[in-house]
């Protein structure tokens, strides 16, 4: 089981984010990354949303970085640690600029960005980005085939109804060949969508005791693509809704009983989950938090590593 980091700070939902990182300076977040790349955490990962209707901010804040930017800014000073959208909202941005934004990502950070794609939920953000809401899953397709194109064809062309291109030099090239995709959700054209293209799926509100089922039905596509299918399951989502209300899920709560967090990990892996998040208890600042850290890796990371 590898653990991956939220980035601190990268987006404020009552449900998850604590009081103490609301006071967070941007030096601070890449002291924090920095320290997960050092302690051997597998990932970082932070949401994306570009601009957020007033009536969703309640619960699903206002607060969020541009994911490649900022990725780009912690993979120079990070060496080893991943860096993974969670996620970015495809279909909201030009596919060609996306696809030069991650294969940059991916180049200059020698081959650890993991791009994680979901096709939106909030209406109005499409609304506000021109971009139709009800035609989002066919441009998330064709937006994937057209990534795929740029990033592995040395010829690139494609065309679609909603993007078109042809006689083009696309470089550099991602270092990963191929290019590592994710998606995020659990409808069935996502399902369908993973069989297709995808290396690791995020089931954010699947009830876990339906993972196996999902799996199954993923492997069972005639077009699925027959690459082993990492699984992440970010533990806090567990007490988490879709419109990002709190469910009163004891086991999405962050605890220091190292003994349960390790059981609940095994549960986790039993069910497919290859990679999750440990949530934090309450925690009084950021030093506190940089010890949270520290605490994971030393109890917890060495004893999940094997399952």
């Amino acid at each position: 089981m590898k653990i991956n980091l939220p980035v601190p700070n990268s987006m404020h939902l009552d449900a998850i984010t604590q009081p103490w990182e609301y006071g967070l300076a941007g030096h601070q977040v890449i002291e924090a990354a920095r320290l997960a790349d050092e302690l051997g955490y597998h990932k970082l990962m932070l949401g994306e949303h570009f601009i957020v209707p007033r009536p969703f901010v309640k619960f699903s804040g206002g607060h969020y970085f541009s994911s490649s930017v900022a990725l780009g800014v912690l993979a120079g000073a990070t060496r080893q640690i991943k860096l993974a959208s969670s996620l970015t909202i495809l279909p909201l941005q030009n596919p060609v600029v996306q696809a030069k934004d991650w294969a940059s990502l991916d180049f200059l950070s020698d081959g650890r960005a993991v791009p994680m794609f979901g096709v939106g939920w909030m209406e109005a953000e499409f609304t506000m980005l021109n971009v139709p809401f009800k035609r989002r899953g066919a441009i998330c397709e064709e937006y994937v085939q057209a990534m795929i194109a740029l990033w592995h064809s040395d010829a690139p062309s494609f065309q679609g109804e909603f993007v078109q291109f042809d006689n083009a030099v696309f470089e550099p090239k991602p270092v990963q060949n191929p290019m590592p995709i994710w998606f995020g959700g659990d409808a069935e054209p996502v399902l369908n969508r993973i069989a297709r293209y995808a290396d690791g799926w995020a089931p954010f509100q699947v009830n876990p005791e339906k993972f196996r089922e999902k799996l199954d039905y993923i492997c069972s596509r005639p077009d699925y693509h027959g690459r082993p299918l990492q699984v992440f399951l970010p533990q806090e989502m567990l007490n988490v809704s879709a419109t990002h209300e709190t469910k009163g899920d004891e086991r999405g709560l962050g605890q220091w009983d190292a003994a349960r967090i390790i059981d609940q990990c095994h549960w986790l892996a039993e069910l497919g989950v290859t990679e999750t998040t440990i949530p934090a208890p309450p925690l009084a600042d950021f030093d506190a938090y940089q010890d949270r850290l520290r605490w994971v890796a030393t109890e917890i990371m060495p004893a999940v590593a094997g399952i």
